[in-house]
């Protein structure tokens, strides 16, 4: 208690002084805009949770300052997008900043070698307008020049096409599930063949159509394809040979890495899970089960704490498969007076890692 104590004392202080700062920048220049910038893994930092109290002190809840200006890099680079969430919802709450008051930086890239952090970082950026941030700064100029970054913003949507609602009718018995892989083969004049795999991952398609029968499922259907602009939106399917895994292995510690991405073996092969059902996730440690993670986009896991190295880290989980409708029309014939026919809804697998 005493700690804490001088904690707050020395929060107090820095807020004082910062707020003197800002007084005479006010009084000198009435016009002003005042900024407060938080770098979050540090002033955040798991291995101390009470130096908030000293580093990111109730004195600068708003309206202490104009602007709140976050920064996460460290765990943007890392991949540790649980932390990011988690700490701009921290931040947010301590010092009650909307997010319209706030600005986010989403760090850069500081060697070369490492260019393609800026997928994560270009990601970081996107999650942070989805919160509804003032503004979103990429920098550093002359690592965004040194790498030729180029940041596409589509104005009309969003970056992804994608609708994050299961299909709405339960796939009949007659549904087709087709796993298909794109394989060229040659064959040499003595009849040897070579073959070149071009997908390293089967890609499923799927003919739901046979199983829609009554009206009701007819009329759900062409207003579910309506709204999803046939196939300009993904969404989720539930396919039923195959939507849960028990114990996956998806990782080997090393003592630093804390973020898994979820997969489905196949024996020798591997799938990507980048929809699991939310609230089935189970993580285990050499066969200890532990609550400390979190699930972030795409099916990947975040850990609180890093495995030690050589500990085995597996999954149990229930998912969906991404997918699209596969053409631009549906047809549909009224069969009697009170059921229609679809004779074919063909859907396709969305490959999203």
């Amino acid at each position: 208690a005493a700690q804490r104590a001088t904690l707050d004392r020395a929060g107090a202080a820095l807020a004082a002084s910062t707020a003197a700062l800002a007084a005479a920048a006010r009084a000198a220049q009435p016009g002003c805009a005042t900024y407060l910038l938080a770098y979050l893994p540090t002033v955040l930092d798991a291995a101390a949770p009470e130096a908030k109290r000293m580093n990111l002190p109730a004195g600068w809840a708003a309206p202490a300052f104009d602007v709140l200006q976050l920064e996460d890099y460290d765990w943007v680079t890392a991949g540790d997008t649980a932390s990011s969430a988690a700490g701009a919802a921290a931040a947010t709450a301590r010092l009650g900043y909307p997010a319209a008051a706030q600005d986010y930086f989403a760090g850069f890239v500081l060697r070369p070698e490492d260019r393609a952090q800026w997928e994560r970082i270009v990601a970081a950026a996107q999650a942070a307008k989805a919160r509804g941030v003032r503004r979103v700064y990429l920098w550093a100029l002359p690592q965004v020049m040194r790498d030729g970054l180029t940041y596409w913003q589509d104005e009309e949507d969003g970056v992804e096409a994608f609708d994050d609602v299961a299909f709405p009718l339960a796939l009949g018995r007659e549904a087709e599930v087709t796993p298909t892989f794109s394989t060229s083969v040659t064959t040499s004049g003595g009849g040897r063949e070579t073959r070149q795999v071009a997908w390293a991952q089967a890609r499923t398609r799927y003919d739901v159509g046979p199983g829609v029968r009554s009206e009701g499922d007819v009329a759900a259907l062409l207003a579910f394809f309506r709204a999803r602009h046939g196939p300009a939106r993904g969404f989720r399917l539930r396919d039923p040979f195959d939507w849960h895994a028990e114990g996956e292995r998806i990782g080997t510690g090393d003592g630093t890495t804390r973020s898994f991405a979820l997969v489905r073996r196949y024996g020798a092969a591997a799938r990507r899970i980048t929809r699991p059902v939310t609230g089935t996730v189970r993580i285990a440690i050499d066969g200890q089960p532990t609550q400390a993670f979190a699930v972030a986009a795409a099916g990947m896991v975040t850990l609180d704490t890093a495995p030690p190295a050589g500990a085995a880290v597996t999954a149990t989980f229930d998912f969906d498969v991404p997918v699209r409708f596969a053409e631009d029309e549906l047809t549909v014939s009224r069969a009697t007076h009170l059921a229609g026919a679809v004779p074919s809804v063909p859907l396709i697998e969305v490959r999203e890692a």
